[in-house]
């Protein structure tokens, strides 16, 4: 097949091609309806492809009805795996950096593509970007083009709730003052809660008190207005945020079409933006309840959600190798719980609940670098309860703690950590004099393999899952991913089918020490479904 380089600065009207020998600018202009035929040609499998952002060129060949096929290359993307942390990846910056000048768009894509292969090769990331990241462009055009169904009132009137209990807030709030004031301004809440309350743990800076998150989670039950100040400050949040900043993109078609961001995450995640909907609040009840306003897209249809369960704590069990904590996973114990009658020497059946949650905060907290200060903050506990924990911890799988000072001490050898896929993370402080970023860069050498892999392993699911439904005729559709979590516009006469492929597509993404496990759920809006 013909292979060039292909670039489309001003949308579909106009594109930029390089052959290698020559470049050329076509527009709808000049070529009226001989176009439409041209790109139909060009964008089939018959002529092979490097781009720039691919992903977003699909997306607009998409929208105007046009095939997708024949991408063979992205330099955005190669650019990317090379360096995940370099945060800008425009083609004037890519040709000075690897071509040492500029040419024409085209004609650095064209030239591009053999040094960044060469690269990748190099690297042994080839697989990576061959099985992985190219394939999955298609897949996300495709759930972008299709968007998420969302029920404008149900939004509206989550508004509407949240105002009323804004004010009542408001009013409380005032009361305890015994004043009206501004709760937004920095300096007017300062001013109550530190001159005229006299609260502790008020901390000045050169603009008067400061009132940030910390400042007041310090105070708390130290009087009712803090509790009142922050559910205030929570409420807000969600209707600016969401209320309000949600009703304002939804589409002509009543559906939100979110941009997945390829090569924004230095740990390889997918990230969501105009607007973001991987961080929808799910830990309180009020932010919960903006998931309902997510639906299907008629009554034929129900939404899958599809989730990994703990999928982070089985990376670390396969990576580091540990016994009790594969062993945990294969008996299928509730890990948190299992932890938890390691810690605290009890059986499974002692342990109380309260329990649990410091074992599934360290469950967590450790695969992050958790400090014993962290973990007692966190927990509220003093800071030797804390590192008591920690070292019952890692006296419990001792495997952890291995693994964790191994990737630290391979990671200031090499300058970086990899995947399961050979997915790197550059860290350049990882040997700093400047302990704060060495320590930044430690917790970076133990998390980024665990989260980088995760983040792998979702989109090795997602091809598949694609791959499945396109084989077997499906007509649901996949329509947003969210760190570990599908969700699926599922026709109901499909739902047994679908969830089959979803779940299993899921679970064989990877052959780990430990069974990967999906759970699915089904409803008639996304909270439902989750």
């Amino acid at each position: 097949a013909p292979y060039v380089a292909v670039l489309a600065p001003e949308g579909l009207d106009a594109l930029t091609l390089c052959d290698g020998k020559a470049c050329y600018a076509l527009a709808w202009a000049q070529l009226g309806d001989d176009y439409n035929a041209f790109l139909r040609l060009l964008f089939s499998d018959r002529v092979h492809k490097a781009g720039h952002n691919i992903k977003d060129l699909m997306r607009a060949l998409l929208a105007e009805g046009l095939p997708t096929d024949g991408f063979v290359f992205d330099t955005a993307l190669a650019a990317y795996l090379l360096d995940a942390t370099a945060g800008n990846y425009d083609l004037p910056r890519l040709a000075q950096a690897y071509l040492g000048g500029e040419a024409p768009d085209a004609q650095t894509v064209w030239a591009l593509q053999p040094v960044l292969l060469e690269k990748m090769d190099a690297l042994g990331m080839l697989p990576l970007y061959t099985d992985i990241e190219l394939p999955l462009c298609p897949v996300l055009a495709r759930m972008e083009h299709t968007g998420f169904l969302v029920d404008r009132k149900a939004l509206y009137d989550f508004g509407e709730s949240l105002t009323s209990a804004i004010e009542q807030l408001q009013q409380s709030i005032w009361a305890c003052a015994g004043e009206p004031f501004n709760i937004q301004s920095p300096k007017q809440l300062g001013h109550v809660l530190f001159d005229q309350l006299m609260l502790p743990a008020g901390k000045k800076t050169k603009t008067g008190w400061s009132t940030n998150a910390a400042v007041l989670e310090k105070l708390r039950g130290k009087h009712p207005i803090i509790d009142q100040i922050l559910d205030y400050r929570m409420l807000t949040k969600l209707k600016s945020t969401y209320a309000d900043g949600l009703l304002k993109e939804i589409s002509a078609d009543g559906r939100i079409h979110t941009n997945f961001q390829m090569t924004v995450t230095a740990t390889g995640r997918l990230s969501s933006t105009e607007p973001n909907l991987q961080n929808i609040p799910v830990r309180e009840e009020m932010g919960r309840r903006i998931r309902r306003a997510f639906i299907p897209s008629d009554s034929d249809h129900l939404l899958l959600s599809a989730d990994y369960s703990q999928v982070e704590l089985r990376l670390m069990a396969h990576l580091s190798g540990d016994e009790s904590l594969i062993a945990a996973f294969e008996h299928g114990e509730d890990i948190h719980a299992a932890t938890a009658a390691k810690l605290f020497n009890k059986t499974l059946d002692e342990v109380t609940s309260e329990e649990r949650r410091r074992a599934k905060t360290a469950n967590f907290g450790i695969i992050y670098g958790i400090s014993a200060f962290g973990l007692s903050q966190r927990l509220e506990i003093p800071r030797k309860e804390a590192k008591e924990i920690i070292d019952g911890y890692f006296a419990s799988y001792p495997g952890v703690k291995k693994y964790m000072d191994n990737v630290v001490e391979k990671a200031k050898e090499e300058g970086f950590v990899s995947t399961i896929f050979g997915r790197r993370r550059y860290l350049n402080d990882i040997a700093s004099h400047n302990a704060i970023a060495r320590g930044l860069a430690e917790r970076n050498a133990v998390n980024a393999p665990i989260q980088g892999s995760a983040a792998d392993i979702m989109k090795i699911a997602m091809i598949n899952v694609h791959r499945r439904f396109a084989a077997e005729g499906i007509r649901s559709r996949v329509i947003l991913q969210v760190h570990d979590e599908l969700v699926v516009d599922m026709l109901r006469s499909e739902q047994e089918r679908v969830t089959a492929i979803v779940t299993e597509c899921m679970e064989s993404a990877a052959q780990l020490k430990v069974r990967l496990i999906a759970d699915a759920g089904v409803g008639g809006n996304w909270l439902e479904a989750h």
